[in-house]
């Protein structure tokens, strides 16, 4: 079993085309979320991350950096690779990469708060929508993982 993680920028259009088909898998065809809310236009400005399992692609995520500090993105694992560790490999990789952990946030689907929390992410606020989806914002308390 061999995993590697790489973080790559918008202009390597290989791994871009990558990231993006894990993301319309699970985004577009699994969650129904239109297309134009999947591409924002924001990817030049963000940081990518492909995991890939034996040498295939399986899970992503990006980062961008906002005025309240380094936004997580578009995490998404392939439906047949979810529940086995790949995403918390993700997620402690991003945040060993992000040079400033003081302000760590994102907008996590509500399925997904129990995984967060238990890597180190705490609720703030209250639910809201995106793309018909409920979320909580979510920001890191450097504690558990790193």
């Amino acid at each position: 079993m061999q995993i590697k993680i790489t973080d790559f920028d918008f202009s390597d259009k290989k791994l871009f085309q990558k990231a993006l088909q894990i993301r319309t898998i699970v985004f577009v065809q699994e969650q129904k979320v239109p297309k134009n809310l999947e591409y924002d236009g924001l990817d030049g400005q963000a940081k990518h991350f492909l995991l890939f399992f034996n040498d295939k692609p399986i899970a992503t995520s990006r980062y961008r950096i906002t005025n309240e500090g380094y936004k997580l993105e578009r995490f998404a694992v392939l439906k047949e690779y979810r529940g086995k560790h790949f995403g918390k490999k993700l997620l402690e990789y991003i945040l060993n990469y992000v040079p400033d952990k003081t302000n760590v946030y994102f907008n996590s689907q509500v399925s997904a708060v129990d995984f967060y929390e238990r890597n180190g992410f705490v609720t703030v606020g209250q639910v809201f929508y995106e793309a018909d989806i409920k979320h909580y914002k979510m920001v890191w308390q450097e504690k558990k993982i790193l």
